[in-house]
């Protein structure tokens, strides 16, 4: 049964935070200036097993947490109810895995002490404002003008309600203190933190317009940096050495974004010997987004001799070929991706967009079960039923396919256009069946009309889809 009413912040995230339907087994990035959206596992598995042992620590259930990755050049992060968002210029600036988790742990701060929450200037002249035009810089972006996506989540508005949710200087020390307190009761060092707020001090002279978006929202003072060194050198595990597993994992993580980021930058690195394993991961990447492909699968190859198991170098290599225009050689290494992380329904997502795009009726309908297969771990994916509303209509599943589409603008939350699909969904589906009773819930849930409402309730005959 749908919900009849969803938070904001429920809508924003159901978009699944995909920007459009080629870029669903990649960090999807909009093209240019502004921000946008991103999904990838591989980097949210990483901030997630960042973020987990800090949650613990505040006393928070990680599971009610969505992390948001944004993408944008600028330094930034922020904390609203159940969220909490990260920049992808944030993660390049760090330095190391305990830097960000000194940053993520301040943010938990904000979250554990209801900052943004109790705040009530900030909850109405910011949140929810910021929130809506996070949701319609989304919906443009997953409509397919990726663009317009972009231009309109890094608009005045945008940022202007970013700056509604700056707190006080007696919330920041709040949150440094917190923020020290779980790092430390996490087992982590507080070292990461205060050296992140050192590297930036200098951002404390320039004007307000100047500084990078983090530190307007979160203004540092060299008082408030040394308050927190005293406090931080006196916890004792304040020069516990780096995790060589966590700090392996952030330089895959940064390889990974700097390839799909700047990958002219990265490429130069391409000609050096000995390369890192995160390094040629970058050099991989930064092929296929020059449009170089017989390089980068080169590249992938010679990665996978040494790593036959990593998933998402089998997810990179058919992401490659499908891009390209192989879909049939794309199967083998999308197939390899889910049989080793069957868990993770973005990989589920990339087979199947694969498969239904075969000339084969039977691979159509293996694709249309490895997408519900994938809505079954993440229902929400609005990129999972637009594929499976294009799938049902080559098999000719007119009324799966309307429904499919419901779906899709649902999660999207334009709830006119789910409403009409809707209809015709039921219209044309067999009576009593599940697809017909969600058709009805989405409905029941997008604000009909009173004649719709007496439309629905219609038992008139229903034709089997």
């Amino acid at each position: 049964m749908v919900a009849p009413t969803r938070s904001i912040l429920r809508s924003v995230l159901t978009t699944t935070l995909v920007l459009g339907i080629a870029f669903q087994g990649r960090p999807a990035l909009a093209q240019g200036a502004g921000v946008s959206l991103i999904r990838d596992t591989e980097i949210e598995e990483i901030l997630q097993s960042d973020a987990a042992p800090l949650y613990s620590s505040a006393g928070l259930d990680s599971k009610s947490i969505h992390i948001l990755l944004i993408g944008s050049k600028d330094l930034n992060a922020f904390a609203g109810p159940g969220t909490m968002a990260v920049y992808t210029g944030l993660i390049l600036e760090s330095k190391n895995a305990n830097q960000l988790q000194g940053v993520m742990a301040h943010e938990i701060g904000h979250l554990a002490g209801g900052h943004s929450a109790r705040s009530g200037d900030m909850t109405t002249a910011g949140m929810k404002p910021f929130l809506l035009t996070m949701g319609l810089g989304v919906l443009a972006a997953l409509a397919g003008n990726t663009e317009a996506g972009a231009v309109l989540a890094g608009n005045a508005s945008f940022f202007g309600t970013l700056g509604a949710l700056g707190y006080s200087r007696e919330q920041e020390s709040r949150a440094d203190q917190a923020g020290l307190t779980y790092l430390e009761s996490a087992g982590l060092s507080g070292k990461g933190l205060v050296d992140f707020f050192d590297n930036f001090r200098y951002q404390e002279v320039f004007e307000e317009a100047r500084r990078y978006p983090y530190f307007r929202s979160h203004p540092l003072s060299s008082d408030r940096i040394e308050a927190l060194r005293v406090r931080a050198e006196k916890l004792q595990r304040y020069d516990l050495p780096l995790d060589p597993k966590q700090e392996a994992a952030h330089a895959i993580m940064k390889a990974k974004l700097q390839g799909f980021i700047n990958p002219t930058i990265a490429v130069v690195k391409c000609a050096d010997k000995d390369q890192d394993y995160p390094t040629r991961y970058a050099c991989a990447i930064a092929q296929y987004q020059l449009k170089e492909p017989d390089k980068a699968l080169k590249l992938v190859d010679a990665l996978l001799v040494d790593q036959p198991d990593n998933p998402y170098l089998w997810e990179l290599k058919g992401q490659i070929l499908f891009e390209f225009g192989r879909a049939a050689e794309a199967e083998v290494p999308q197939r390899k991706s889910v049989m080793l992380k069957p868990e993770a329904p973005l990989l589920r997502v990339n087979l199947g967009q694969t498969l239904i795009a075969l000339p084969s009726d039977a691979k159509i309908d293996e694709g249309i079960a490895e997408l519900k297969k994938s809505l079954t771990q993440d229902e929400e994916n609005s990129a999972a039923w637009r594929l499976l509303a294009e799938a049902y209509d080559h098999r000719g599943l007119a009324g799966l396919a309307r429904y499919a589409t419901a779906e899709y603008n649902f999660q999207e939350g334009d709830k006119r256009q789910a409403l009409i699909f809707a209809m015709r969904a039921r219209d044309m589906l067999a009576k009593g069946s599940p697809e017909w009773r969600r058709a009805i819930d989405i409905v029941l849930a997008s604000n009909p009309d009173k004649g719709t409402l007496r439309d629905v309730t219609n038992d008139g005959p229903k034709k089997p889809s």
